[in-house]
């Protein structure tokens, strides 16, 4: 007897030629994946030992190419972080530096009205918008702005200028110390030792005055008023405390308005100078003459060292 047997069905063949979507997609593949074998040229090695053109451009780098470049890159950004903190420096100096604000000290323990002198300097600064600066201020030129603007009592400014806040700087005043002081009317005028007349002073008033014994009021006479004057009488004073000769008093004699009797410490007459010849030559020749006069053991009136070259005494 036979058993039943079922047919196994034979699995179907594949056909040969495939699908065109398969055949296109198979190619786009290949394509994808060896599309440098046909686009490009593959530069460089992976071989340290090796060495081609344009190595550090190539697409394939070694571990030394890496290494270097790496280097550079590093380098790179040094340069760029130290430019960036150069400038950040630069910057915040130009701002520590800088002049926006100012407060004005002086030289003295007397109070001063700070506040003139700050508007002073702030409208030279304005017109000078370069020299709001500590770095770049012209101290020199400060100076002589303050003396024509109303204030001939500022001698100098100080080169130091402490920091004082941002954008605010601190600015010293050097004030001129009088030499002697004269009263006219109301008004007391100060001349210090260059010759210079000033009203405000911020010392010590001055032991030497001025005796106006001419009988010409200052105000009917524009000689005894004139700076030239004062200039003059400032002068005589400061060099004759530079030769060792004191000065105790200044006279401007009756009757005459070109000339001043100066008493001093060391003698007891007075030396009589004139307006008309320079200072210099006056005090020379009146320390030469009193020096001669004291070998002598010689006590006269008076000492005139007003003529050029001589010196006369009674």
């Amino acid at each position: 007897m036979k058993l039943p047997h079922k047919k196994q069905q034979q699995p179907a063949r594949r056909s040969g030629l495939s699908s065109p979507r398969q055949t296109r997609a198979t190619d786009e593949s290949l394509g994808e994946r060896y599309a440098f074998r046909r686009n490009r040229t593959l530069t460089g090695s992976l071989a340290s030992g090796v060495s081609s053109v344009n190595e550090h451009r190539a697409e394939l780098k070694s571990s030394r190419i890496h290494a270097h470049d790496l280097r550079h890159h590093r380098r790179k950004l040094s340069v760029i972080l130290l430019s960036v903190l150069a400038v950040g420096s630069l910057l915040a100096l130009l701002v520590y530096q800088s002049v926006a604000i100012v407060r004005v000290k002086a030289f003295t323990d007397a109070p001063i009205d700070a506040r003139q002198y700050e508007d002073a300097v702030q409208k030279y600064l304005t017109g000078r918008p370069i020299e709001r600066s500590r770095l770049t201020l012209d101290t020199e030129k400060l100076a002589k702005h303050l003396q024509t603007s109303g204030y001939p009592e500022v001698r100098a400014v100080s080169e130091r200028m402490d920091f004082d806040g941002v954008g605010a700087s601190i600015v010293t005043l050097e004030f001129r110390r009088p030499a002697v002081v004269w009263q006219t009317g109301n008004t007391r005028l100060y001349v210090d030792d260059t010759g210079v007349a000033f009203t405000r002073n911020y010392y010590a008033e001055p032991t030497v005055s001025i005796v106006d014994q001419s009988g010409i009021g200052t105000q009917d006479n524009k000689v005894l008023a004139s700076n030239r004057f004062l200039a003059f009488i400032g002068m005589v004073v400061g060099r004759m405390n530079a030769n060792g000769h004191t000065v105790t008093q200044v006279a401007l004699p009756a009757g005459t308005t070109r000339q001043i009797a100066v008493s001093v410490a060391t003698v007891p007459y007075p030396i009589k100078y004139s307006v008309d010849r320079p200072v210099g030559e006056q005090v020379e020749d009146a320390v030469r003459a009193i020096a001669h006069l004291s070998v002598k053991g010689i006590t006269p009136e008076y000492l005139d060292v007003r003529v050029s070259g001589k010196a006369y005494y009674k």
